[in-house]
């Protein structure tokens, strides 16, 4: 499919990259979807593979750009790379849909939104509070940072975070640079952000072949933490919501999801996907729920 590289500018003069999807022959504006990734993952990381997929089969746009401070996308003047702060990644996919609805190639009207993981949460709480979104599709997604943290995080490992949050803290403000933790650690006793064998497993495959990076700031973990995007899940309707939950799901835990999901309003459809967090992304699996997810974009945003 022709993809282009672009650029655009969030609300506070940030410069995000990424690439602009169209089909192969376009001759009116049509409706587009806004992607990003979730926790430090990059756009090459298989979103690629989504766009052209949907892209190629819906007469429709897709917009697939890095998040602030990761990949190709700057950060903000004086801040950290590879620092995530919820408030600032959901402003700016807001961000992302002005940029598209700037577009004279673009159906301003028809805006959909995509989300996996981290941003998985982020599209349920965008899909509530910017009405401009005219279709939600989150995949496996964070949806309750406190439930999800202490999931991940053994009780006994607890107070050592909150010492290291504590300590990150005073080392910034006395001018220290922001610490970092890894993401992922084949030693699942050792601090990282998402201490699963899966997450270890595709992280590690994907720092072979790209620019990913194997850190974020300490300051992440306490936003992770803090943050609760379903709490407006029910705000999201009337907008159409699809939400594709994997049923082994140890990073962002099924019954969690499913417990959010309980909470949305309808329209709204369930897919259970088989296999566990990262199983949706490539291989045998990325087939069907490609396909599930077209399918709603086919019934919500193109018709």
């Amino acid at each position: 499919m022709p993809r282009e590289d672009i650029s655009f500018q969030t609300s506070d003069n940030v410069t995000l990259r990424g690439w602009f999807y169209k089909p192969a022959a376009v001759s009116s504006a049509l409706p587009c979807l806004v992607m990003a990734h979730g926790f430090s993952a990059l756009k090459e990381m298989d979103l690629d593979q989504f766009a052209e997929h949907f892209s190629s089969t819906l007469p429709l746009m897709c917009l697939v750009y890095d998040n602030r401070g990761f990949g190709d996308s700057d950060s903000q003047e004086g801040q950290p790379r590879h620092e995530i702060i919820p408030a600032h990644q959901t402003s700016d996919y807001s961000d992302a849909i002005t940029y598209a609805q700037s577009r004279t190639d673009v159906n301003k009207d028809k805006i959909g939104i995509w989300g996996s993981s981290y941003s998985g949460g982020h599209v349920l709480w965008v899909g509530a509070v910017d009405r401009r979104v005219k279709a939600v599709l989150c995949q496996v997604p964070c949806v309750d940072g406190w439930a999800n943290f202490h999931r991940l995080v053994r009780p006994d490992f607890v107070p050592g975070m909150n010492q290291l949050f504590q300590d990150d803290r005073l080392a910034r403000a006395a001018g220290k640079p922001a610490g970092v933790i890894p993401v992922v650690d084949a030693d699942a006793h050792k601090p990282s952000a998402l201490p699963t064998p899966d997450s270890f497993e595709f992280f590690t495959a994907w720092a072979e072949k790209s620019n990913w990076k194997n850190e974020v700031t300490v300051k992440s973990i306490e936003a992770f933490r803090e943050y609760n995007p379903s709490a407006h899940i029910h705000h999201v309707s009337p907008t159409p919501l699809l939400m594709t939950i994997a049923e082994n799901d140890t990073l962002t835990p099924t019954d969690i999801s499913l417990e959010a999901y309980s909470r949305a309003f309808e329209p709204k459809r369930l897919h259970i996907l088989k296999g566990g967090h990262f199983d949706g992304y490539s291989g045998p699996n990325f087939e069907k729920n490609s396909m599930v997810q077209a399918e709603f974009l086919r019934e919500n945003l193109c018709s």
